[in-house]
């Protein structure tokens, strides 16, 4: 750094000591240009699409999505990289201001999310509402999403939608997401005895949600869904939490990263293909048409591994595959994202980059787009009723719908960005 000093033919005037004192002060080098990671924002924005994609009913493309080649699906790929976003948000907070301001953060954050929710609900059951009265279809949009009992009884259920009590599948994923969110401030606390008292909280929790490992049943710890019947929220958010703070412990730092090696990488893929006709229904029948012994082997396996791979409570092969993946995809992308990153200036680069910003902005809003999404995949299955999914007609809707949460989550980083306000 070069330190300002008077030439020796310079006249030097008094200064006032402030002044003096910046003008002795080193010239700060300009800071080094930081490039921001692409891999969470990349594969956040991925699951994104797909998520949108799965909501759209009766959509052709859904038979494409991971959750047919696999244990894992999209939500995995949402709740793990939720916990490496959280981990950059608050663990931050909790390490800057104390455990007290960083539960503050966290709660505030909750309330955010849980008016996404009710603000989700009341969009969709008003849509669905205004089909049902309006129009005059062959079906009914309200029941489609299991309503009924919220138009015909409103009063209970509306105490239920605010306590959480009464959680329509459809609307499940981000109350999940808030009790995942408050378990943050005790898995922090847990900290302070040491990182074992962390994994032992967040694989004991997930173990009450899935006592069947441990020889102790069925019936774990979960969340009732409705008071009218006995079915548990979809997510239940005390089995996911263990995939939330698994992406949280690998951004905090808590858990090195792996290394890449060609066994590893072996041992991935080799799970990842091989696991396939056990977990995926659209595989398992190419098997059955390619050798239907093989298939009458691999059937009773379903039946088995039944709890081990179930969706709700976050099974273990569920974890087991969903890291594999993550790892291949880890290895991927390259290190701090390298091979994500386009180079050169040719075409094909100069297109890349442009598809990189817009799933990664995609992924850097993932709130809005969600909410939006949600909501947009109803508007755009009711399209697809009217004029009938044909491959074409199927295609025009789903570039549609990415079409329009790429510019949710533009507009969504403008709003953020409070331009109104003055520059100085």
């Amino acid at each position: 750094m070069a330190t300002i000093v008077p030439q020796p033919d310079t006249q030097v005037t008094a200064l006032p000591s402030a002044a003096a004192n910046q003008a002795a002060a080193p010239v700060q080098a300009p800071a080094a240009v930081r490039t921001r990671d692409p891999r969470l924002d990349f594969y956040r924005g991925i699951a994104m699409f797909i998520i949108l994609s799965a909501h759209i009913p009766g959509n052709r493309w859904t038979g494409w999505i991971p959750a047919r080649f696999g244990f894992s699906d999209a939500t995995e790929i949402f709740v793990f990289c939720s916990g490496m976003a959280s981990a950059i948000a608050f663990g931050g907070s909790y390490a800057r201001r104390g455990w007290i301001m960083g539960s503050a953060r966290v709660g505030f954050r909750v309330w955010q999310v849980f008016w996404a929710h009710i603000g989700l609900f009341f969009f969709i059951a008003m849509m669905m509402a205004a089909l049902d009265t309006y129009g005059s279809f062959d079906k009914s949009y309200a029941n489609s999403l299991n309503l009924g009992h919220f138009f015909n009884d409103p009063m209970p259920q509306l105490v239920g939608l605010f306590t959480l009590t009464y959680v329509p599948n459809y609307f499940d994923i981000l109350p999940m997401y808030l009790v995942v969110l408050g378990l943050m401030p005790l898995l922090m606390a847990m900290e302070k005895i040491g990182l074992w008292a962390v994994a032992a909280t967040s694989i004991g929790i997930w173990l009450a949600a899935n006592p069947y490992v441990i020889g102790l049943g069925p019936d774990g710890l979960a969340l009732s869904a409705e008071p009218w019947s006995d079915r548990k929220w979809f997510f239940n958010p005390f089995g996911w939490q263990l995939l939330f703070f698994t992406g949280f412990a690998f951004m905090k730092g808590w858990l090195p990263k792996p290394p890449v090696s060609k066994l590893l990488i072996g041992v991935a893929l080799a799970f990842v293909v091989l696991s396939a006709p056990f977990g995926a229904w659209k595989v398992f029948l190419w098997v059955q048409a390619w050798t239907p012994e093989l298939a009458e082997t691999i059937r009773p396996v379903w039946s088995l591994t039944a709890e081990w791979r179930n969706k709700s409570d976050f099974g273990l092969l569920r974890f087991a595959h969903f890291l594999s993946l993550a790892y291949l995809g880890w290895v991927i992308a390259g290190d701090g994202g390298k091979r994500l990153i386009a180079s050169g200036h040719s075409i094909g680069a100069r297109i890349w980059a442009v598809v990189l910003n817009l799933i990664t902005k995609v992924g850097q809003q993932s709130l809005a787009v969600f909410v939006v999404s949600m909501a947009l995949a109803r508007v755009i299955g009711f399209v697809l009723d009217q004029s009938g999914r044909a491959i074409t007609t199927t295609a025009i809707a789903n570039l549609t719908g990415y079409a329009l949460i790429i510019l949710v989550a533009f507009a969504a980083a403008w709003f953020k960005s409070q331009p109104w306000r003055a520059k100085r």
